[in-house]
């Protein structure tokens, strides 16, 4: 398998005890199946990953793209995914769910 050209990392709330804290899981059900589904219709070169605690609790759900760097806030719906990878066919960071 080759070395996708990015990694959407979706925060799942996991902390180092094993429990799921923060809110970010408790929004994103679903999320990691539907991002999947989306870059495979869409043609991308990514990999969905789920991750432990991002420690961004306070503008979760977060979701993260690599090597692009690009830290996404309040990911709580299909648009707001739609919205993101439109942003990334596009080449760019969409603005409004971008965290600076």
């Amino acid at each position: 398998m080759a070395v996708p050209q990015r990694m959407i990392i979706c925060c799942q709330s996991f902390r180092a005890a094993g429990d799921k804290k923060g809110i970010c899981h408790k929004q994103s059900e679903g999320f990691l199946q539907y991002i999947e589904e989306e870059i495979l219709d869409r043609g991308m070169d990514a990999l969905v990953v789920a991750s432990t605690c991002l420690k961004q609790c306070e503008n979760g759900p977060i979701m993260v793209v690599q090597p692009d760097n690009y830290w996404f806030k309040g990911v709580d719906s299909e648009e707001a995914i739609d919205a993101i990878l439109d942003g990334l066919e596009d080449g760019e960071a969409c603005a409004d769910y971008l965290l600076s």
